[in-house]
């Protein structure tokens, strides 16, 4: 074998160890895809993503699509990894960005869940806050053990404690605290709008003296029926702003899209303020491949929307809740909305 020969073999077999081993030696990166997209005006498997329970909800026409992120795999290769930064709609980014270290894929999809049901009461709150309902102190859940099992449920308004009126979180908290545990209450509440009353044998609060009800409770808006939200295996908070619009579509009384195909992405807080989200280049994918009419952005993504646009797919800039609503407005009257 001339020495030709044998550099020739040697390379070769070098390439394909090299080739085996990009195969299968994972790097520290993960690969992101334009995740799957949900209609919040529909339903995933028969199941609606956003119920009404108490009011029939309106009869609406087109999507308000929330967009997702996708992740085909936890461990990614350097094949892998070296075939996504040549794709223009895979975006690679350290693992550790995904998965921070110190906690494991599955403690971070809890903790992306969790965000996810925070932004669900978010958005409740801000929807029903811009369609004018006043605030109240609302029952979220019963803890475990409640005193007030059977007595009231997640959705009750609870407006009194033995006659002391109760509008807000520190008159609840004050007359409970000046209650000794064990003390059999009479609760005035509404429940989808209905008035009523029962009776709870309260409980030791859990810090300092007084009583509890046995349920966690928030100061939010009130209406009389309830709003449900059920979106299976979405993390994180970017879906609020498109859950939000999703109710005011569903129990106001505006026809929001008038059939268009809208998509969008954003955090929302109670007061309507729409926050930056991960994701966007692939989020407008997503959109632009279900054909969406428009975009809604959050203002702090506008520059990375601009740089990342898709041909065809119009955006609005949206710093609040209200700049959505003017955005949709402006599409259903034809003129253009203000873009990124």
């Amino acid at each position: 074998m001339t020495r030709r020969t044998t550099v020739l073999v040697a390379g070769t077999l070098l390439l394909l160890v090299f080739g085996v081993l990009g195969t299968l030696l994972p790097v520290p990166f993960v690969a992101q895809v334009p995740g799957p997209t949900y209609n919040t005006l529909g339903d995933i498997d028969g199941t609606p993503i956003i119920s009404v329970e108490g009011r029939e909800p309106n009869d609406v026409s087109g999507n308000l699509n929330l967009t997702t992120v996708g992740i085909p795999q936890e461990e990614l290769t350097l094949v892998g990894a070296v075939q996504g930064w040549f794709d223009s709609e895979v975006v690679v980014v350290p693992r550790e960005q995904v998965y921070p270290s110190g906690r494991s894929v599955q403690e971070t999809q809890a903790e992306n869940r969790q965000a996810f049901l925070t932004s669900e009461q978010a958005a409740r709150g801000a929807a029903l806050a811009e369609l004018g309902y006043p605030e109240a102190v609302v029952v979220q859940e019963l803890v475990e053990e409640s005193a007030s099992e059977g007595r009231l449920e997640a959705g009750d308004a609870i407006d009194a404690v033995d006659g002391t009126p109760t509008p807000d979180l520190d008159a609840l908290s004050a007359v409970l605290a000046a209650t000794p545990p064990g003390s059999e209450v009479v609760v005035d509440h509404r429940r989808r709008g209905e008035p009523g009353s029962t009776t709870v044998t309260t409980s030791a609060a859990a810090e300092g003296e007084g009583s509890a009800l046995g349920v966690l409770v928030l100061q939010t808006p009130y209406a009389p029926f309830d709003v449900g939200i059920e979106v299976a295996d979405v993390g994180g908070p970017s879906a609020g702003l498109m859950l939000a619009l999703g109710i005011i579509d569903l129990v106001g009384d505006t026809d929001l899209t008038e059939g268009a195909v809208v998509a969008g992405t954003g955090t929302i807080d109670t007061e309507g303020v729409v926050g930056p989200i991960g994701g966007i280049p692939l989020k407008l994918v997503s959109a632009r491949e279900i054909g969406a009419e428009l975009f809604l952005v959050p203002a702090e993504n506008c520059a990375e929307a601009v740089q990342n646009a898709q041909e065809g797919l119009p955006t609005a800039r949206v710093a609040t809740l209200d700049d959505a609503l003017t955005a949709l407005a402006d599409l259903r009257a034809g003129r253009t909305p203000t873009p990124c």
